[in-house]
């Protein structure tokens, strides 16, 4: 976990704020730099009373659908301040690793109270999702306002990225408020030669993995094929999957960035190796092991996305990408947009 310590930083750059738990986050960008209406602006009022007040997706285009996933995913990353799950010591195969006991993570009264609109407004991008937040609104009177969510929200994380991407028709994109139902999607739409459906479901190791695309897993059950799955169409699972931002190739290593991981948007990084065919694969790590890569059925993108994207731009042109150094590519890290403040 980076530990952020740059208090001066909102001294010099504006689109940085103070928060309480971490020394700055990012706000998010004009819409003339970066065009995402926040999540927060579909909910109102406060928790404890808080509604839903849009639940359908804009009309965005998808002639760059790759690229804005992957933009919008880190725009929400910078937001939540820049956490990062660093898992790469943790490969199976690590004879030094011991794996430490589940605990469950502390979250910041102040920062949980700051995000809960947001969260909310991923949930509002959900079907079927109303009882969720009644039941939150319930826990907010009686615990206040600035505890956590009771309900995993990574899916919803996942569902609100792409219906803020352009894919509100739930036969591109089946949002939900459990990752199963859009990888049954995407398991189905392999075996349909007319298929619209946005991804489609692989094996890791037998596509590409690129930028944009999603990788699962399973924990209860704890599939290790999507055959496997497959088997159990349409029956509940609890699976979990995050959106990849970046391949490194010479750090053996898979950036992605999820929701509810650790009770936070975190980009998460996880240790990697080449296939047979020389894909970069993600390696069984902390005794798991993903079984689904959902394939992205887009134009490709440079694998520099990540350094070229609207918030990390932020973050360089400002002189301020130290913060994540070891994570971007110094070579790739060019000012080459003008963000405005």
């Amino acid at each position: 976990m980076v530990v952020l310590k740059y208090f001066f930083v909102i001294l010099v750059n504006f689109s940085f704020t103070a928060s309480i738990g971490h020394a700055y986050f990012q706000a998010r960008l004009p819409k003339e730099v970066f065009d995402v209406q926040e999540p927060s602006a579909r909910v109102e009022g406060d928790p404890g009373s808080m509604s839903y007040r849009i639940r359908d997706c804009r009309k965005v285009s998808v002639a760059n659908l790759r690229r804005r996933i992957v933009n919008t995913s880190i725009q929400e990353w910078a937001y939540f301040g820049f956490e990062i799950y660093d898992l790469t010591d943790t490969r199976d195969d690590n004879p030094n690793y011991k794996r430490e006991p589940w605990t469950r993570p502390i979250v910041d009264s102040a920062e949980a109270l700051r995000v809960a609109d947001s969260i909310a407004g991923y949930w509002s991008s959900t079907p079927d999702s109303a009882w969720i937040l009644e039941r939150q609104n319930q826990s907010w009177n009686l615990r206040g306002g600035d505890s956590r969510w009771r309900n995993p929200w990574s899916a919803a994380f996942v569902s609100w990225v792409m219906c803020e991407s352009g894919l509100g028709d739930f036969n591109r994109f089946q949002r939900s408020v459990a990752h199963y139902s859009y990888i049954d999607q995407a398991i189905l739409s392999r075996a349909k030669a007319n298929s619209v459906s946005a991804f489609v479901a692989f094996d890791v190791g037998e596509k590409l993995i690129e930028p944009g695309d999603l990788l699962c897993r399973g924990s209860r059950p704890e599939y290790q094929t999507l055959a496997e799955r497959r088997s159990q169409i349409g029956v509940g699972a609890r699976t979990h999957c995050d959106i990849v931002i970046k391949l490194d190739s010479d750090k053996k290593r898979i950036l992605l960035i999820g929701g509810n991981v650790r009770a936070w948007v975190r980009l998460k990084i996880l240790p990697a190796d080449f296939s047979n065919q020389g894909f970069l694969v993600p390696a069984p790590y902390n005794g798991r092991r993903l079984f689904a890569h959902l394939k992205l059925q887009a134009d490709e993108v440079e694998n520099g996305v990540f350094e070229n994207s609207p918030s990390v731009q932020d973050l360089v042109c400002s002189g301020y990408d130290f913060y994540l150094s070891g994570i971007i590519d110094k070579n790739s890290a060019k000012c080459v947009l003008q963000v405005k403040e």
